[in-house]
C-alpha cells in the first residue's frame, strides 16, 4: 500500500533539442581602408627622330663662254686724263668770289667802322675807298686762284699738293705785307688779319669745289 503523505513523482525532464548558443565573438571596429597613392604616368621625354641628311648636290660647274684653247681678245681700256665739270667748277669759283668780297665788308666794319682802326690798303684799282679796295682785291683774288686751280689739275699730278702749298705762301706774303706800308703796328697788324681771313676762306672754299668737281675725261 502507498503511502498517501508520499510526494508525487515528477515527470522526467524533458531534453531540449536545441543546440546551445555559442559565445559570439568580440565585436572588432570598422577598419577604414587605407587610401593608397595614386602613381602618377611618369611623362616619356620626346623621341627625337635623326635628321634625315640628304645628300650635298654639288654645284654644276661654270661652263667656259669660249672653247678650250679659244684665244680670247682683252677688252681695251679707253685712256683717260684728269678733268673738271667746267660749268660747276666755275659756278664754285663764283660763289667763292663772293663769299670773299663779304668777309672783306665784315673785316672793315668790325675792324674800322666798330672798333676805330684805320686799315692800311694799298688802293691798286683807284676806288678812293678802303672797303671797295679789299672788297674788289678779294674778288680778283678768287678769280685768279680758281684758274691756278684749274690749270694745276690739267697739267700736274697732284694739283691739291700744288694749289695747298701755293695758297699758303701767298697768303702768309698778303698778312705780312701791311706791316710794311706804315710804321702804325695796330693798322697793319688789323689789315693782316683781314688779308689772312680772305686768304683762308678762298684756299678752303677751291678746294671743297675740286672735290665735287673733278671727274676723269677720256683722252682724245
Amino acid at each position: 500500500m502507498s503511502d498517501p503523505n508520499a510526494p508525487a513523482p515528477q515527470p522526467p525532464e524533458r531534453q531540449s533539442t536545441r543546440p546551445a548558443a555559442q559565445p559570439s565573438a568580440p565585436t572588432q571596429p570598422y577598419a577604414q581602408p587605407v587610401a593608397q597613392p595614386v602613381a602618377q604616368p611618369v611623362a616619356q621625354p620626346p623621341v627625337v627622330q635623326p635628321a634625315v641628311v640628304q645628300p650635298a648636290v654639288a654645284a654644276p660647274a661654270a661652263q667656259p663662254l669660249y672653247p678650250a684653247g679659244t684665244p680670247v681678245a682683252a677688252a681695251p681700256v679707253a685712256p683717260v686724263r684728269p678733268g673738271l665739270d667746267a660749268g660747276r667748277y666755275w659756278a664754285g669759283v663764283g660763289a667763292t668770289a663772293l663769299v670773299a668780297a663779304l668777309v672783306a665788308v665784315a673785316g672793315v666794319l668790325v675792324l674800322q667802322e666798330i672798333l676805330g682802326i684805320d686799315l692800311v690798303v694799298q688802293d691798286l684799282f683807284g676806288t678812293d675807298s678802303p672797303m671797295t679796295s679789299l672788297v674788289v682785291g678779294a674778288v680778283v683774288a678768287a678769280l685768279v686762284a680758281g684758274a691756278l686751280l684749274h690749270v694745276l689739275v690739267l697739267t700736274t699730278p697732284r694739283p691739291r699738293s700744288f694749289f695747298g702749298w701755293i695758297m699758303g705762301l701767298v697768303t702768309l706774303v698778303a698778312a705780312l705785307l701791311p706791316l710794311t706800308w706804315t710804321d702804325d703796328a695796330t693798322s697793319a697788324v688789323a689789315t693782316g688779319i683781314v688779308h689772312l681771313v680772305i686768304g683762308i676762306a678762298i684756299w678752303s672754299l677751291l678746294s671743297g669745289v675740286l672735290t665735287w668737281t673733278r671727274r676723269p675725261v677720256p683722252r682724245v
